[in-house]
């Protein structure tokens, strides 16, 4: 881990498994069976088993494989949530928590073409994974937590927002 990535996890420490697991279990609570939430919390479910299937690996080409099953199901989630999640969170009065969740979301994919640099077999890789997943892991315990709970309950426009997240998701992914 850099010095820079240091001094960020020193600053900002991650939630407990515990509490990331309690704000799933609210946020899973408030969701409804095929809405934008449940869907949101299915591929925050997809991100966390690719990030143990990447810290599982026992090869470099099985590193690499993973780094890319994490990179598919991570950019189109968050392209989604780029293009039609956070701009409804600064509509309903969170401004702020969507510039700084835009903020993390691009502080990720820099993480993600770094680590696209590194010797998959080496220490510094599985480093930078662990890095990777910590800062995300963060971001979805935020989204979880407080910030997709408020646009559920004050967003007018839920299906909209269910058939636009759907869509810039398949964009990306695939259908």
């Amino acid at each position: 881990m850099s010095v820079i990535d240091k001094a960020i996890a020193a600053i900002t420490p991650a939630p407990s498994a515990e509490k990331r697991a309690e704000a799933t279990a609210a946020a899973r609570e408030a969701a409804v069976a095929g809405d934008w939430l449940s869907t949101a919390l299915d591929h925050h479910e997809a991100i966390r088993a690719a990030f143990r299937t990447g810290r599982q690996a026992a090869s470099g080409a099985e590193r690499l494989a993973a780094r890319d099953a994490l990179a598919l199901v991570l950019n189109g989630h968050s392209l989604a949530e780029e293009l039609v999640l956070y701009p409804a969170m600064a509509r309903h009065g969170h401004k702020s928590q969507a510039g700084l969740a835009y903020s993390e979301q691009t502080a990720a994919k820099m993480q993600m073409a770094e680590l696209e640099t590194l010797n998959p077999n080496s220490d510094a890789w599985l480093d930078k994974w662990e890095h990777v997943e910590g800062a995300v892991l963060t971001h979805m315990y935020e989204e979880e937590h407080g910030w997709f709970l408020h646009l559920k309950a004050h967003a007018e426009d839920q299906d909209r927002l269910k058939i636009r997240y759907l869509q810039e998701f398949d964009r990306y992914v695939g259908g």
